[in-house]
């Protein structure tokens, strides 16, 4: 494995510098740096130096699902994006509630090698609901388990939810609720606003997430454990979680990139593409998102990349699958919502898609690292300035339903380096040797 010289780069946005990566780890950080023999030099004039991004909620679909993902697949598409790691789902088929089960997965990413895979455990056997699934066991297992969440569905039982968050204080983790009150949802297509009832799609309320939301962040208090927000989407949501926050709860929070730009208009037109879970919501709670990601409310940004083959997505409405993609543009869409309108820094980007979402996950001692000498090489070169027309076939994913295909989005992954070795070069990955 070569050491790499990137000259004239800005770590966090800051001062250029020069930075060598060299036997795994960050080697050296200054000014004219010498490079070691046989170094491959990278020009990283007016490009931004992060730590590599940490996904909290990847949908990998494998095992079962490979017409719509595969591990290799969608972490090749995750170090396109800029990812060193991903948390996988456990809404698989057979679904990831065993150390059978996260073991395989954590195996596949391994063999994969494009970014480090995290399993995430289910909270109840077969995404039921009905008891718990071997939390225990998995974090017991070579996959180290620590974020468990039956993401798809919503642990809607609140004895079993207490349970949940009692068991896993025993080993550091967290659960990730799904907040979606069932009986409130029922055949929900959409939204419920103006949206909703203009084109008869069936509404879907912002009080089935935040009630949701509100139960747990007061059993989370009772028990004295962790809790972690899926998804958030709604301006209640936000002043709830504010509100845990300052009461002191261990709550945490997640936003997606879609949540920060997209809006219920874009279900007009009826294009499946915008269909997801929890849905689009008004402009008014996507401009409460944006306030809350930018004031810490909301400690992350998280992808829910949702992939589908094409008989999911290209369909009428109602039997269309909920999800998007979004591994391979989640960095433009923060850059586009957040950084070019001023509200974060190139810093508050590492922070909510690198720091942040590796200290949640409990993967803090290899990834979100500070770019310093002896750090885990684990880093991503973007280039601002550039412009790209999102393209779904082109992209690494084995699905192309993204909601931003045709449209322009800032910046550019020009490398992505997992320990050390780049697996994307030039804007195109790079097959370990």
């Amino acid at each position: 494995m070569p050491a790499y010289v990137i000259r004239n780069v800005r770590p966090l946005g800051g001062d250029a510098v020069d930075v060598v990566l060299d036997g795994g780890v960050v080697a050296a950080v200054g000014a004219d740096v010498e490079a070691p023999a046989g170094a491959v030099e990278i020009d990283g004039t007016g490009h931004v130096l992060l730590p590599g991004l940490v996904d909290l909620h990847t949908h990998l679909r494998e095992p079962g699902r490979e017409d719509a993902e595969t591990v290799e697949s969608g972490t090749r598409a995750a170090a396109a994006g800029g990812f060193t790691a991903v948390h996988a789902m456990a809404n698989t088929s057979p679904v990831a509630d065993t150390a059978g089960v996260v073991e395989q997965v954590w195996r596949l990413g391994q063999e994969a090698g494009w970014v480090d895979v995290h399993p995430v455990g289910a909270v109840t056997v077969g995404l039921g609901g009905d008891r718990l699934a071997e939390l225990g066991a998995m974090a017991d297992s070579k996959a180290r388990v620590r974020v468990f969440s039956d993401d798809g569905k919503c642990v809607h039982d609140p004895v079993l939810m207490r349970r949940a968050l009692e068991y896993v204080k025993a080993f550091d983790g967290v659960v990730a609720q799904h907040a979606q009150e069932p009986r409130l949802t029922e055949g929900a297509q959409m939204h419920e606003g103006v949206v909703s009832a203009e084109i008869g799609l069936a509404g879907w309320p912002a009080v089935a997430e935040e009630a949701i939301i509100a139960r747990d962040v007061l059993l989370a208090e009772h028990v004295g454990s962790r809790l972690h927000v899926c998804h958030l989407s709604t301006r209640g949501s936000v002043e709830i979680v504010r509100w845990a926050k300052a009461r002191g709860i261990d709550v945490t929070a997640e936003v997606t990139p879609h949540h920060l730009i997209l809006t219920d208009e874009n279900a007009r037109g009826y294009d499946p593409t915008f269909k997801v879970n929890p849905p689009l919501r008004t402009a008014d709670d996507v401009e409460a998102v944006r306030e809350g990601l930018a004031d810490g409310t909301i400690d992350i940004v998280a992808t829910d990349h949702a992939p589908h083959p094409l008989e999911d997505k290209d369909c009428e409405w109602a039997a269309a699958a909920f999800g998007m993609t979004g591994l391979e543009t989640a960095l433009s869409v923060v850059q586009a919502a957040m950084v070019d309108t001023g509200r974060m820094t190139w810093a508050d980007v590492a922070r909510v898609l690198s720091t942040n979402p590796a200290r949640i996950g409990r993967i803090d001692a290899a990834h979100g690292r500070p770019i310093a000498v002896g750090e885990p090489a684990n880093l991503v070169l973007v280039d601002p300035a550039a412009t790209r027309v999102v393209d779904g076939a082109a992209q690494q994913t084995a699905s192309a339903n993204t909601p931003f295909r045709g449209r322009e989005l800032p910046g550019r992954v020009v490398a992505t380096f997992l320990r050390g070795r780049a697996t994307v070069l030039d804007g195109s990955p790079v097959a370990a040797a």
